[in-house]
């Protein structure tokens, strides 16, 4: 696809962002003190060898000296750079351990990262959820959209549910990993993490004011590396408060949800949401894949074949795809299947209720390690 000179855009910032904690402003200090020590340096480096240079020119008349070791100078040029950078490291050892100290939090906050989007669990108040890419900018950024991405407010920078956090608490960061290496970082914070499967990174961080901070995953972690951004939104203690109350209320309406009886048509119209945002990167939007990466499933023998083998493959995941059974709610679980299965050039007729789904959810480990290498070319979805 053609894309003109104007449409690629990017900040072009001249130094490091300073944020709104008092880390980041810590880190903005240390970086300006250690610039301006380089900068000193280079100046009293460059201006003794330039100013030799020109008044010490052949042209002047001047012969070079011809000398070797001096002992004096080898102990000056030993002792000066090494107290530079004693003076260099007592402030970058003091910032790097204000950075790692997460001891006395207020609440503690679990991120994962998977492909492509973030899991986070409030590990003092048992809510949880997972936040991807919004809507408007995985519609607007599929090829021929259609759709000019500057007509989206935050194009890529958005999401679907944001991070919540209190202003005025210490809030600890528990990262890890359910499938490869990703990069948490929000640069108003002043910090950034990788989450690694298996391995727990921490960090915390202290906001003073309420705002809307953005950041997105600095790690390459495949294909759609540049669609999981991340959104926090640090809020009052009492406007937190409702908001956790809040999310309690969802959970029970999506409990309810996944219990009430869906025709077929209500489960296709959400399936359609669904697959846009967690499916189509892949399979295209129409559901005809990208030849020798994501296989098609307008066609597809195991779209159109037994239900429970796709649903069995769609919840424990294989390859490339991750275990959505993990990911999706039961109403969106079997919204997708649903809609796979009546869509995308399949007509099958047949559809899954929530509650199976739920059922299934209740019976099955949370994670299914060993996953069958069988039917390599339906693999993905």
């Amino acid at each position: 696809m053609a894309m003109s000179l104007e449409s690629a855009q990017a900040a072009y910032d001249l130094n490091l962002k300073q944020g709104v904690t008092q880390i980041s402003h810590d880190v903005y200090d240390l970086h300006m003190l250690i610039l301006w020590i380089c900068v000193f340096i280079g100046i009293a480096v460059f201006g003794a060898m330039f100013y030799s240079i020109y008044y010490h020119r052949k042209s002047r008349g001047h012969v070079a000296s011809q000398f070797h070791e001096s002992t004096k100078i080898e102990i000056l040029w030993t002792i000066i750079p090494t107290l530079i950078l004693v003076g260099m490291a007592i402030p970058a050892t003091k910032t790097m351990m204000e950075l790692n100290d997460v001891q006395d939090a207020d609440m503690s906050i679990k991120v994962t990262g998977w492909q492509w989007k973030w899991e986070y669990e409030y590990l003092d108040t048992g809510v949880h959820f997972f936040s991807s890419l919004d809507e408007a900018s995985n519609r607007a950024r599929q090829l021929g959209s259609g759709i000019d991405p500057r007509s989206v407010p935050h194009y890529l920078l958005n999401v679907d549910n944001p991070l919540v956090i209190p202003v005025k608490k210490k809030i600890r960061f528990l990262f890890t990993a359910a499938d490869v290496l990703h990069s948490w970082w929000v640069p108003d914070l002043g910090w950034k993490k990788d989450t690694i499967p298996g391995f727990i990174n921490e960090a915390w961080t202290y906001v003073e004011k309420p705002g809307t901070y953005r950041g997105q995953c600095t790690e390459l972690c495949g294909k759609d590396h540049g669609f999981m951004p991340i959104v926090v939104i640090a809020m009052e203690q009492v406007d937190y408060d409702n908001w956790v109350a809040e999310q309690k209320g969802l959970v029970a309406e999506t409990n309810a949800a996944a219990e009430k009886e869906w025709s077929k048509d209500e489960l296709i119209a959400k399936g359609e949401s669904v697959y846009q945002n967690n499916c189509a990167s892949c399979h295209m939007a129409d559901g005809a894949g990208m030849a020798g990466a994501f296989p098609a499933l307008s066609g597809s023998k195991l779209v159109n074949g037994d239900i429970n083998s796709q649903i069995d493959l769609v919840y424990k995941g294989k390859g490339m795809m991750p275990a959505f059974g993990q990911m999706l709610s039961e109403v969106d679980f079997a919204a997708v299947i649903t809609y796979t299965r009546n869509a995308l050039g399949n007509a099958v007729g047949d559809s899954v209720q929530p509650s199976a789904i739920k059922s299934l959810k209740s019976s099955a480990p949370a994670q299914n390690d060993d996953k069958d290498e069988d039917d390599k070319d339906e693999g993905n979805t």
